[in-house]
């Protein structure tokens, strides 16, 4: 009797490529952290440096994160650069101007960067409007209103300065480090827990792969990208704050500065840890390599246009990575599901499957 053909074997990824895909961003964060660290010897492997990149970097990572969450359900919040700036030209206004306690300032601005988002959440979802066009319409309406508060001006707080509680939201140091940082790995942490390990953010993972499933299994879509658009409200609203903290001075027009960075750190970030979805984690990577590169760039005396150019360049393979590990994603998840059972054992001559029990 013939012998059944044995079954194809499916193929095996190796397990390096999956490393160098998840941790190859890591990776390349400490190479250029090494490298620059031998080219400036004197000036970048130090204490100051390392607290500096913490802090400066602080704002636009927590930036990056929220403009992660609406990416997740495959939407993009362009307002968030608007939204930044009014955001901290508002808190000022309302402590140097209003005399508002500062903490009630803050949850003023928090509870109105949630309403934005909302709104984008709403416009986008229930008005059935691109989430590119509904965001950035909105996002310059935001931003007539900035120039309306400000009149086209800056606010400056008078002889006696800001609270010196408000300031230290951002001056201050825990353990040593700057607090700001901390404050980043704690929004990162919430967003990770969120995402990977409760229902909502599996949720949301489903709504940005098959939005079409996600209606057949039951998920309300809409009013999950709602809560997306919404959460990235209330982070840059958050972050506004920090801002203000930071300038001490209102500038109508220093959030567009951020919206840049904030998604090439987004996008970037899907490429790593978790490849081919966007993640908090990987999130946190993409901005540490973009802060190692920024910084050690300005200490080898980089023209000022090396900025725009490296973040343009940045977000050009920051798409292109992204979406090559989606569609690597994919090929993977058909290939398994494409792939033929095992047949069942042939009878023997007694007509019974080899093997049963007599």
């Amino acid at each position: 009797m013939t012998a059944a053909p044995s079954p194809p074997r499916p193929r095996r990824h190796r397990p390096g490529g999956h490393l160098v895909s998840a941790y190859g961003l890591l990776a390349l964060t400490g190479l250029l952290f090494l490298a620059f660290s031998l080219a400036l010897p004197r000036t970048f492997p130090t204490r100051e440096t390392v607290d500096s990149i913490l802090s400066t970097q602080s704002i636009p990572a927590i930036l990056a994160l929220a403009a992660m969450v609406p990416i997740v359900t495959r939407a993009f919040d362009l307002s968030i650069g608007y939204v930044l700036g009014l955001a901290h030209v508002m808190v000022l206004q309302l402590i140097v101007n209003a005399h508002w306690p500062w903490p009630l300032a803050c949850l003023a601005v928090l509870v109105g960067a949630g309403v934005v988002g909302v709104l984008n959440g709403v416009i986008v979802e229930f008005g059935r409007i691109d989430s590119f066009i509904a965001t950035l319409g909105t996002g310059s309406m935001l931003y007539a209103v900035t120039g309306w508060v400000t009149g086209g001006g800056r606010i400056v707080p008078g002889v006696q300065g800001l609270p010196a509680a408000f300031t230290d939201l951002y001056d201050s140091t825990f353990l040593g480090l700057p607090v700001p940082a901390f404050y980043v790995l704690a929004l990162a942490a919430v967003l990770w827990l969120v995402l990977e390990r409760l229902p909502l953010g599996r949720s949301l993972y489903v709504i940005g792969s098959n939005p079409r499933a996600a209606d057949l299994v039951g998920i309300p879509t809409r009013t999950y990208t709602v809560y997306a658009f919404t959460a990235s409200g209330l982070i840059t609203g958050f972050a506004g704050i920090l801002l203000a903290a930071q300038l001490r001075v209102g500038n109508p027009s220093v959030g567009l500065d951020y919206l840049l960075p904030a998604f090439a750190g987004a996008l970037l970030g899907s490429t790593a840890v978790r490849p081919g979805r966007p993640n908090a984690l990987g999130t946190l990577v993409a901005v540490a390599v973009l802060a190692v590169g920024l910084t050690g760039i300005g200490q080898l005396g980089g023209a000022f246009w090396t900025v725009p150019l490296f973040y343009g360049g940045t977000l050009l393979l920051a798409v292109g990575l992204a979406g090559y590990s989606a569609r690597r994603r994919l090929r993977t998840g058909a290939a398994a599901r494409d792939m033929p059972a095992a047949p069942p054992p042939p009878p023997d001559q007694d007509g019974g499957a080899q093997g049963a029990t007599p």
